[in-house]
């Protein structure tokens, strides 16, 4: 089968569009044929091995000189091929969608994985729609209401509001009931609106840490602004949600790692409450997420399609043209 494998840690130049072979599934894996994959910043993370701090953090994920798997992906959308010994949930030619998680292996033709980490695909939804789904979906869903503890009425801010996750998030603020303010580009605004936020601030000419209005809910999914700053959106007992964040700059020692220490730091010694959050694959939230879109609620905004030959073109252009909402790779 065709597949983007990389053997060593850089840019998208290491990506390689070639032959493996096929996988098959195990017990309690079921084998899926690829119909679309998303990109996502954590590709270009594991990609580069960037910050080289999570090398030390996460070695399951990252080996000394390169990637510990070889393709990668998280976000896979596809029809269920082949069941493994054992599978009773999911049927042969189910359309499915999921987040293969740390196992990665997306872009590629077929993967075999747990079945747990598959759910029926929206009905109302392409192939491609549905792999924007999993990863910033469910990123979104968890850190606003798990994490954040959002409740109805109240006035939540995300911050890089126009990718991938922030996308998911305005929508699903709105959906939860939210007052939703969201910080992105110029460029952006309008999209923005459309997706349910009530206020849209350009932060290249608006701070939101300025504005008269206090927040009692911060996602922030940038990573380049001082706690402090940060916490001068907030209302006093107001919280604060981290989850990633950073730029593709060939390579820095901490990243966003940075600010996410120092909260986990800070926490304890004042009122606001401060959250490091990161995604793990939950059936459970693909269901919820399949809900909201099946009722119009939720929409993934794609941005770009590109073929699976050209991987490594989408991965450069997420890491560096700011996306709009999300980029995703068809395969078949």
């Amino acid at each position: 089968m065709k597949a983007i494998t990389q053997d060593r840690y850089g840019g998208p130049e290491t990506l390689s569009f070639t032959d493996v072979d096929r996988p098959e599934p195990a017990a309690g894996e079921v084998l899926v044929r690829v119909r679309a994959a998303a990109v996502n910043a954590a590709d270009w993370h594991i990609m580069r091995g960037d910050p080289y701090l999570a090398r030390l953090a996460t070695p399951a994920v990252f080996g000394r000189k390169g990637p510990r798997h070889r393709i990668r992906g998280r976000d896979v959308a596809g029809v269920v091929e082949a069941l493994g010994a054992g599978v009773t949930d999911l049927r042969v030619g189910d359309a499915v969608f999921g987040d293969l998680g740390l196992r990665e292996g997306a872009f590629a033709e077929f993967v075999a994985a747990p079945a747990e980490l598959f759910g029926p695909a929206p009905a109302s939804l392409s192939f491609e729609e549905a792999a924007a789904v999993p990863l910033a979906g469910g990123t979104a869903l968890a850190a606003l209401r798990d994490a954040g503890g959002l409740q109805a009425g109240q006035r939540v801010l995300v911050n890089g509001a126009s990718g991938g996750v922030g996308t998911f998030a305005v929508q699903i603020a709105a959906a939860l009931g939210a007052e939703v303010t969201a910080v992105c580009s110029a460029r952006n605004v309008d999209q923005i609106r459309e997706l349910g936020a009530h206020r849209v601030l350009d932060y290249r000419v608006e701070d939101f840490a300025s504005e008269p209005v206090r927040h009692h809910l911060m996602l922030d999914l940038v990573g380049n602004r001082t706690l402090r700053h940060l916490r001068r959106a907030l209302t006093p007992d107001g919280t604060l949600v981290l989850s990633g964040g950073g730029v593709s700059r060939g390579g820095s020692a901490v990243g966003p790692m940075g600010l996410m220490i120092r909260a986990g730091l800070v926490d304890r010694f004042v009122a606001h409450r401060l959250c490091v959050f990161s995604a793990t694959p939950d059936r459970g939230l693909l269901a919820e997420l399949r809900d909201l879109i099946d009722a119009g609620r939720v929409t993934p905004r794609i941005e770009r399609t590109y073929p699976l030959s050209a991987t490594a073109d989408a991965v450069r252009h997420l890491e560096t043209e700011h996306a709009r909402g999300k980029i995703v790779i068809t395969v078949a």
